[in-house]
């Protein structure tokens, strides 16, 4: 018996779904965003400075004798935009990028803790996966809160040094 199951994410949220035609990167620690990556125009109802999609994705395959998982985290070049491309605005869209890889880290830390159940990996699964998915939404809101959206220059600071603590103290979970 082979069961898989796929769950994308978007970060920040939004109403659709990832498309099948969507440029992607996957998160990488030695390539950094450039503004050549956001290729979407502005959303003009929007006054945000930029905006930046990511996905958080996991497959899991289970059989009679193994239970397997995959987890991806990506940028999206077609729904990601900057409409005041500085580079303090960009270092600010890739902590939003790295917070969402802190969390596929979170998801493969609690997925490798997770001791398999047939009777119940069904509702297992999903309160892990929902469980980071909420803590995430928490982390991308008081990082936009806090740093008003990048404005606040002292608190920026402040949270790209946390997001980097938070990537280092992870790294043994980041080999998804």
């Amino acid at each position: 018996m082979k069961c898989i199951l796929l769950i994308l994410l978007l970060i920040p949220s939004a109403l659709f779904a990832q498309s099948a035609d969507e440029e992607m990167l996957e998160w990488n620690a030695s390539k950094k965003l450039t503004w050549n990556d956001y290729q979407s125009k502005p959303e003009p109802q929007s006054d945000a400075a930029a905006s930046t999609t990511t996905y958080l994705k996991i497959e899991y395959n289970i059989s009679s004798n193994s239970f397997g998982y995959k987890i991806n985290s990506w940028f999206s070049k077609t729904r990601s935009w900057g409409r005041y491309k500085t580079d303090f605005i960009l270092l600010h869209e890739q902590g939003h990028f790295d917070i969402a890889e802190i969390f596929a880290r979170k998801l493969n830390k609690r997925m490798s803790e997770y001791k398999f159940n047939w009777n119940t990996y069904n509702k297992d699964l999903k309160r892990i996966y929902d469980d980071i998915m909420h803590e995430k939404e928490e982390m991308q809101d008081e990082y936009d809160n806090e740093t008003n959206h990048s404005i606040n220059k002292e608190k920026q600071e402040e949270w790209l040094k946390k997001i980097e603590e938070l990537l280092d103290g992870l790294k043994k979970y980041a080999d998804y």
